[in-house]
């Protein structure tokens, strides 16, 4: 039934349908939403990871002191030997 990959003619004859369908002004106004739409999720991305970054030096001041690392399978052996 489907045997194949679509052709160009595929293509434009959907094309056509759905602009039939929709309309253009639709169509225009859904792809405008979904480039303001992208664009806030890029910003707000950016957001997230200067605060994300921000924050990781100021918590290493409050604390003053370096986190103690928990020692690992091997370290703890060998202190039992």
């Amino acid at each position: 039934m489907f045997s194949g990959t679509f052709s160009i003619w595929h293509w434009l004859i959907l094309l056509l349908i759905v602009i039939a369908v929709f309309g253009t002004k639709k169509l225009r106004n859904a792809g405008s939403d979904l480039g303001a739409a992208v664009k806030n999720f890029r910003s707000a991305m950016r957001e997230g990871e200067n605060e994300a970054s921000a924050a990781k030096p100021a918590e290493a001041i409050e604390g003053e002191a370096k986190p103690v690392s928990k020692p690992s399978a091997t370290q703890t052996s060998e202190q039992k030997n």
